[in-house]
């Protein structure tokens, strides 16, 4: 007597699908979350070096900042390699200083898709004090997804 298992062939290839599936599942999942911390890391290691061409640039000409950020890249040698803030994203994150001025700055760096590229928002100020705190999906209301 002959026995069907195409049946049981059918069982199998879904169950192994599922597995396959599941395991992918984790393995993206960890990956975004390493990506993601490797961004956070490199964001603030170049908000640390903006400030820092920043306060450098201050002691050498008598305690007054710069207009922009291009006057630190203009200088031979220069205070900061390039200017970040007319870039595309880097690793993930948007640079920008709002608050550049003679008497200080405020310089931020935010993920271009929060808990995807980045899941923190970082803002250094005058005398290289960094605060970071999480980012929200409602803070990106036209990225969020």
């Amino acid at each position: 007597m002959k026995i069907n298992n195409s049946g049981k062939n059918s069982v199998l290839i879904i169950l192994l699908i599922a597995v396959c599936a599941l395991l992918l599942r984790f393995g993206i999942e960890q990956l975004i979350v390493s990506n993601m911390a490797t961004n956070d890391s490199n964001a603030a290691v170049v908000l640390k070096s903006i400030s820092a061409a920043l306060e450098n640039y201050s002691k050498d000409h008598q305690g007054s900042f710069p207009g922009s950020l291009s006057a630190l890249t203009q200088t031979s040698p220069p205070y900061l390699d390039q200017s970040y803030l007319n870039k595309a994203p880097i690793r993930g994150y948007a640079f920008s200083c709002p608050r550049l001025d003679p008497a200080g700055y405020t310089c931020s760096a935010t993920p271009t898709r929060c808990k995807i590229s980045g899941s923190l928002n970082y803002t250094i100020t005058t005398g290289g004090v960094m605060v970071s705190e999480n980012c929200r999906n409602n803070d990106y209301p036209d990225k969020a997804r």
